[in-house]
């Protein structure tokens, strides 16, 4: 049988059943945008015949990384609010007041670069003015999942002194709620459905019941799930206590939204009752260990949840507070990070970090039956590993398989070499091949020195932590 491209004599993950499906000396086959087959480089070899054959001699073969939270649009301003206290108020809103449209996208461009790098093939972004990042997407040619971060917040808000009740301005809701409306009705399936679409009310504390509401309904009609940010810090439980008089769990249970169709981000600040009680509802989760390590020194409670039998996920988050969107530093520090706060080594092993980042990524977000893993039937999203690279060294297949601890806790990304997504090969050689990247570069550079002068006077109002430093020449 005739296929496009055949990759062979390759250590192939898989992803399939429980593990991490490995096939020693395997291969892949592609049609089109679908995997055609998966099984032993000698027997695929000899079904089929390929308009292209990569040898993945001392490569590793896996299904591309999913990033199951991050947002691109605000990459613009990272490094700006680390080593901080309050890194949203004093660090992130003096900026983004200034932030424009095409800001973000120019910003976004880059960060979706750094991902594919990393061996992203899969981006479930979650920003404003997604209508016009969304357009990144189908350029470079990464798979997306995108929402439209839905909020009532005004542009003042971080005039706000820490503490005081949030303002709403429910024009700003409904004008951030139409993008959301147009991302489904205009971009959902499109790129042959590498492009697809939900809800992002951006959290309970963000914006009115009234509005949380009338998206609850759009998820009924539209079939969708939303994406939000729930007990994602102790300033929402703050916001939601001095509001509501209830802590967010609480409240999303009394008004329905605890069921299947939410992905709880975060949950940093959930007891583990509260998480038990989002798990048990059919709720899934997302856990961003770099993130909210950087920002607020703590663990959220993915262990929690899956010992209470729920799904969960890795993501990346945002540069501005995590730094970096790499997926292979994601999987790292949720083992460690969790290893640590359990006090006991076994937990939180390489399989389920490398599980979190593909295939139950793909469930979290309901694209499992496309993503996720390497199987007949679906979409080619494949990365090839360097396993000459050092940080594999050495590679061992007997009495013991090193291949799978070596790739959570000593890859560090650069060791991706060629990434197809939706059958295309979108990097090979580590050069993204559909885009000018130096361009890109420069031109998010010029946008982002323009956006710290717009900012000025905002950024030394709010007298933050990093703006501390620098005077004290720590900086």
């Amino acid at each position: 049988m005739k296929v496009d491209i055949l990759i062979v004599n390759g250590f192939v993950v898989t992803m399939e059943g429980k593990g991490v499906g490995m096939i020693e000396d395997g291969a892949v086959a592609i049609k089109g945008n679908i995997i055609e087959a998966v099984g032993r480089t000698e027997e695929l070899s000899r079904d089929y015949k390929a308009e292209r054959i990569i040898d993945a001699k001392n490569k590793l073969v896996m299904p591309g990384l999913i990033d199951a939270h991050i947002h691109t649009g605000i990459s613009i301003i990272r490094g700006v609010a680390q080593d901080m206290t309050n890194w949203m108020q004093k660090g992130i809103w003096p900026f983004m007041k200034h932030m424009t449209r095409e800001d973000s996208v120019k910003g976004s461009m880059v960060n979706i670069m750094e991902g594919i790098r990393a061996g992203t093939t899969t981006f479930c972004d979650y920003d404003g003015y997604m209508t016009d990042i969304v357009h990144n997407y189908i350029k470079i040619g990464a798979r997306a999942r995108v929402a439209e971060m839905v909020n009532e917040l005004p542009p003042e808000i971080s005039d706000l002194e820490v503490g005081e009740l949030y303002t709403f301005n429910p024009s700003i809701g409904q004008e951030k709620l139409a993008r959301n409306l147009d991302l489904m009705d205009n971009y959902h399936g499109l790129e042959d459905g590498r492009i697809t679409c939900i809800l992002g009310p951006q959290g309970p504390d963000m914006m009115s019941l009234e509005l949380l509401h009338e998206m609850k309904s759009l998820a009924e009609i539209y079939d969708s799930k939303l994406h939000m940010h729930v007990a994602q810090g102790d300033r929402e439980i703050d916001q939601m206590v001095k509001r509501y008089g209830k802590r967010s769990v609480a409240f999303l249970e009394e008004n329905g939204f605890l069921n299947e169709r939410l992905i709880a981000v975060h949950l940093t600040e959930a007891t583990d009752e509260e998480t038990e009680i989002v798990a048990k509802s059919g709720a899934n989760m997302i856990y961003c260990a770099g993130s909210i390590g950087i920002i607020d020194g703590l663990v959220p409670p993915m262990l929690t949840f899956l010992e209470s039998g729920g799904t969960a996920c890795l993501g990346s988050d945002q540069a501005p507070g995590n730094n970096c969107n790499n997926m292979m530093n994601e999987m790292k520090f949720a083992a460690i990070l969790n290893k640590v706060k359990r006090a006991n080594p076994a937990v939180f092993h390489a399989t389920l970090a490398l599980r979190s980042a593909t295939i139950e990524a793909a469930r979290v977000m309901g694209i499992d039956h496309e993503v996720g893993s390497l199987r007949a039937g679906k979409k080619a999203d494949i990365i090839l590993l360097n396993l000459q690279d050092p940080t594999f060294f050495p590679v061992l297949t007997s009495p013991i398989r090193n291949i799978i601890p070596n790739l959570v806790y000593s890859a560090r990304g650069h060791e991706v070499e060629t990434s197809i997504i939706d059958g295309k090969i979108v990097m090979e050689d580590r050069k993204i091949t559909t885009i000018d990247e130096n361009k890109a570069i420069e031109e998010a550079q010029q946008a982002a020195e323009g956006l710290a002068e717009r900012a000025k006077d905002d950024i030394l109002h709010a007298e933050s932590d990093i703006l501390t430093m620098m005077r004290e020449g720590m900086l």
